[in-house]
């Protein structure tokens, strides 16, 4: 089988450095075991790998003393910790490490931000590199086909997304039921591990009004009502969908023009095949009444996925004002700003009047699928 080399490894070697810490975040299943395994293999020093779920690793580590790691760790150049999250305190458990065991390089995994970063003691602030994998972006997935096959392919991206074993089936049926594992077994259940959740259904219920109100501005509100549960609870578990990295958030971009919309949000998932997973859709696009948000997910993820990959530092915001003008998606970084409307079909709207006299040096683009491959 072929195999993608993926954007972020050579990034990710180029910053193992003694006493520091490269964290890797990403959803379960994207790759970030295989990458960290190639990481390992290729590094030139005594290396130790472990792995977060197994109950030897946190046997060995459960010891928190400075003694315990020196004896542990001596002679090794570099620790790897797949799947860190697992382990109780690990945030502490890699300062300590970092900071007592002279030359020591650390390289963790986590498929949760909470654990490595908030709720375990200190961040490694000033000590750490923090990188974000997500499933294949288009531009590692040309590493294993042609242009020609890349648009054949588009509408299985658009309905099964680009997860790296997605992407290798060549079985629609298989995707399918790879989806529905992943949903079922990886991701509700980090989501249930994160801060005690005792009860599934919400959350999943919460997800499945998300996924057809995908690329719509969300009311909180509603969506408490709808679920019985109060805005507080609602935005809780927004930020824990969030920290898992199923879903993220667009807000509204503007300079305080009057007109402009300020205050709404979006939803999106990091992945297609996800969110039609949450639903149960897998039906061909022609017979789809949801394509066009399909579209503006996929694209808008790929843009996100370069962002990371490239380290570009940009901003993602939508545009409104409160008489229904729009545009799908604003790039902001220090240098420029972008403005980008995606279409399925072949129309090729202009851009707004207001945003166009507001805004008079923006670049704006249409992208549809004559063009896409420029934009992603």
């Amino acid at each position: 089988m072929e195999t993608v080399n993926r954007i972020l490894q050579e990034k990710i070697t180029a910053r193992i450095a003694p006493n520091k810490a490269v964290l890797i975040f990403g959803a379960r299943r994207v790759g970030k075991t295989v990458m960290m395994r190639k990481i390992v293999d290729n590094y030139s020093g005594r290396t130790m790998m472990l792995n977060g779920e197994d109950y030897d690793t946190l046997a060995l580590l459960e010891n928190r003393s400075i003694a315990n790691y020196r004896h542990l760790l001596d002679g090794i150049d570099l620790l790897a910790i797949d799947e860190a999250q697992n382990i109780p305190q690990i945030g502490s458990i890699l300062k300590l490490i970092v900071d007592e065991i002279p030359g020591i390089s650390v390289l963790a995994s986590g498929s949760s931000s909470f654990d490595l970063l908030n709720k375990t003691g200190e961040p490694l602030v000033g000590r750490s590199t923090q990188f974000l994998l997500t499933p294949f972006s288009q531009r590692e997935i040309a590493q294993i086909e042609t242009p020609f096959e890349t648009r054949q392919n588009l509408e299985a991206r658009l309905i099964y997304g680009s997860y790296p074993e997605v992407v290798m089936m060549e079985n629609y049926e298989r995707k399918t039921d790879y989806l529905r594992d992943i949903v079922g077994a990886y991701l509700l259940k980090d989501i249930l591990a994160i801060d005690g959740l005792k009860n599934s259904s919400k959350m999943r219920d919460l997800l499945r009004l998300i996924a057809f109100q995908l690329g719509s501005e969300v009311s909180y509100d509603e969506l408490g009502k709808q679920l019985s549960m109060s805005k507080t609870t609602v935005e809780k578990y927004l930020d824990l969908l969030e920290k898992v990295f199923v879903i993220y958030r667009l807000g509204a971009y503007s300079r305080n023009l009057r007109k402009e919309v300020t205050k709404a949000g979006k939803w999106y998932f990091y992945d297609n095949g996800i969110r039609n997973a949450i639903i149960g859709a897998f039906s061909p696009l022609a017979i789809r009444q949801d394509v066009g948000a399909l579209w503006e997910n996929y694209i808008i993820g790929e843009r996100r996925k370069a962002n990371f990959n490239e380290g570009l530092h940009k901003e993602f915001y939508f545009w409104r004002t409160y008489d229904k003008q729009e545009i799908d998606l604003i790039e902001e970084n220090p240098n420029n700003l972008t403005a980008l409307e995606f279409k399925w079909g072949n129309k090729m709207p202009t851009v707004p009047k207001v945003f166009q006299e507001a805004y008079p040096h923006v670049e704006f683009h249409v992208v549809n699928r004559e063009n896409y491959l420029e934009f992603v």
